[in-house]
C-alpha cells in the first residue's frame, strides 16, 4: 500500500493526511472533503476556510473550524452579509479564530457577493467540475491549482469576491467535491472506469 494511504483503526484505507484514529480530521476526510455539495452554507464555509488558509497551513485553520462556525453564525450567508464594522471589530478581538482584519472583512464581503452574484457560487462550482477516469496516484500528484481553478478565481474576483486566488479556489473545489482528490487506495477515491 502507498505511503499516501493509511489504514485506520476501523480497517478503512484513507488518505494519509487524515490520520488513523477517530479524530475530527478523519471525520472531515470521510464525510466532507471531496463530497459534492452545492448547499449554500457548506459552500460559504469552504470558501471562508480557504480565505483564512491563505498564507497559513490547513491544520491551523481546520483546528479553528468550530470557532469559525460560531463566529460566522453557522456560515449563514445572509447573517454574515448583514455584519457591520462593529462586528468585524469584535471578531478581530476573538482569540478563538484567526484575527486577521482583512480576512474577516473579506468573509463579510464574500457573503455579500454570494447574495448578489450571478451566476451563483453553486452554478459556477458546477460549471468548473473536474472529472477523472482514475484517482490521483499519490499526494505528490495533486496540483496546487488547475486551469479551471484559475478561470474560476478570475470569475469570482469579477463578481466582487476577495482572497480567491487559484490555489485557494482549487482547495475550495476539493472541499465541495467538484474535484475528487482522494488518492488511489483510499476508500473515498473514485472507482476507475472499466475497460471492456
Amino acid at each position: 500500500m502507498s505511503v499516501d494511504v493509511i489504514t485506520g483503526s476501523d480497517g478503512k484505507a484513507r488518505c494519509a493526511w487524515a490520520g488513523a484514529g477517530d479524530t475530527a480530521a478523519v471525520r472531515y476526510h470521510d464525510e466532507v472533503w471531496g463530497t459534492r455539495t452545492f448547499e449554500e452554507s457548506a459552500l460559504f464555509e469552504a470558501l471562508t476556510l480557504g480565505v483564512f488558509e491563505v498564507g497559513l497551513s490547513w491544520s491551523i485553520v481546520f483546528g479553528k473550524r468550530d470557532a469559525f462556525r460560531q463566529a460566522f453564525q453557522g456560515f449563514d450567508v445572509a447573517k454574515v452579509a448583514a455584519m457591520a464594522e462593529r462586528d468585524v471589530d469584535r471578531l478581530v478581538q476573538d482569540a478563538s479564530i484567526i484575527r486577521n482584519r482583512g480576512k474577516i472583512q473579506a468573509t463579510v464581503d464574500n457573503a455579500r457577493a454570494m447574495l448578489s452574484a450571478s451566476p451563483s457560487l453553486a452554478e459556477l462550482a458546477k460549471s468548473y467540475e473536474i472529472t477523472r477516469d482514475q484517482p490521483p496516484g499519490s499526494i505528490a500528484d495533486l496540483p496546487k491549482s488547475t486551469p479551471q481553478a484559475e478561470a474560476f478565481a478570475r470569475q469570482l474576483k469579477s463578481q466582487g469576491y476577495r482572497f480567491v486566488g487559484p490555489t485557494s479556489v482549487y482547495a475550495f473545489m476539493q472541499n465541495v467535491g467538484v474535484v475528487n482528490d482522494h488518492v488511489h487506495g483510499c476508500f473515498r477515491a473514485i472507482t476507475p472506469l472499466r475497460v471492456p
